[in-house]
């Protein structure tokens, strides 16, 4: 039963109002907290019910504080979120991070601030425009910039190539150019798929026998969609990560959830499983094949957290680790 269960429940029970009803529940609960021993826990419903929670307002975040002493925050997955329970609480309550947190932080952190070189960082995907900070903020700190994914399509688009029904995304065209010549004037390589699978539909269900040929990049067929990354597109990514001694990647090459498209993304992972550098798989999509294709464990570190994750990429200040004392 949820909180907002009791309530309804103990108004109706003892002929009281809601807000009397609350009063009496917060009043048990406070009683539980107070009768813990060492060693023993409490779990509270899933705070995102609550109202409030998620706009972290002051009274449910001084409620919340008030059943402890100290807020350890273990869970970098929601860290992104200004929400009671992961900032607010912190205004009431001295903040450390867990080992989770620590470990997320450090790893990552020190990815993007002080990275053993060369860096090397992967995007894929979709769109660009889920992207669009992380690739104009990993411009800022990397030695070498790969885009693969449904994302690439629009790069490639960018320079002039037709990319028959594959992803496009219109609008973000001229940001492509625009960072692309960022790139160069940096110093960056950045790298972009040279050849792709391509088939007539995208596979549905996305698992379905898919019919599928490799073309170059120049010569993507107007009536065709590109799906995954080509077989010297594979060599190109993963000798880049052979030479790298940090490595981020954010983003599936193609469509892996299924096998005869999973190709592209495999070899990604197994380059970066093979390599002596620092991996970090920056969560979502791209941990989630790592873990299918059995390769998690030669990975240094897997993010918790997909949007926090990329949250970070680009550069952002998570405000559930900035409350944090000791982080």
């Amino acid at each position: 039963m949820t909180k907002v269960e009791l309530i309804a429940a103990v108004a109706n029970d003892a002929n009281l109002t809601k807000k009397d009803a609350e009063a009496a529940v917060n009043s048990a609960l406070n009683a539980i907290t107070a009768a813990l021993k060492d060693g023993e826990v409490m779990l509270l419903e899933n705070v995102r019910f609550m109202k409030g929670e998620t706009k972290n307002d002051p009274e449910l975040s001084k409620e919340l504080a008030s059943l402890a002493e100290i807020f350890v925050n273990d869970a970098f997955g929601t860290a992104h979120r200004a929400h009671s329970s992961t900032a607010g609480v912190a205004d009431y309550l001295p903040a450390v991070c867990g080992f989770l947190v620590e470990k997320e932080v450090s790893i990552m952190g020190k990815a993007l601030a002080d990275p053993t070189r060369p860096f090397v960082a992967i995007l894929g995907g979709a769109k660009v425009s889920d992207k669009l900070n992380v690739i104009n903020n990993l411009l800022e700190k990397v030695d070498t910039l790969i885009i693969g994914g449904g994302m690439a399509y629009t790069f490639l688009a960018a320079k002039g190539y037709s990319v028959g029904k594959s992803l496009l995304d219109n609008e973000k065209i001229d940001y492509c150019r625009d960072m692309m010549a960022k790139a160069e004037a940096k110093g960056v390589k950045l790298l972009l798929p040279v050849d792709t699978v391509v088939a007539a539909d995208f596979p549905n269900p996305i698992d379905a026998p898919v019919d599928v040929e490799t073309v170059d990049v120049t010569a993507i067929p107007a009536d065709k969609e590109g799906l995954d990354i080509g077989e010297e597109t594979r060599k190109l990514f993963a000798d880049a990560v052979k030479s790298a001694k940090t490595v981020v990647w954010n983003g599936p090459m193609g469509v892996f959830e299924n096998p005869t498209l999973a190709a592209g993304t495999l070899a990604v992972a197994k380059a970066m499983a093979e390599s002596d550098a620092t991996t970090v798989i920056g969560g979502g999509d791209s941990a989630a094949a790592v873990q299918q294709m059995g390769l998690g464990d030669k990975m240094t570190h897997i993010s918790t957290g997909g949007g926090a994750s990329l949250e970070y990429l680009e550069g952002k200040e998570l405000p559930g680790i900035a409350v944090i004392q000791n982080a």
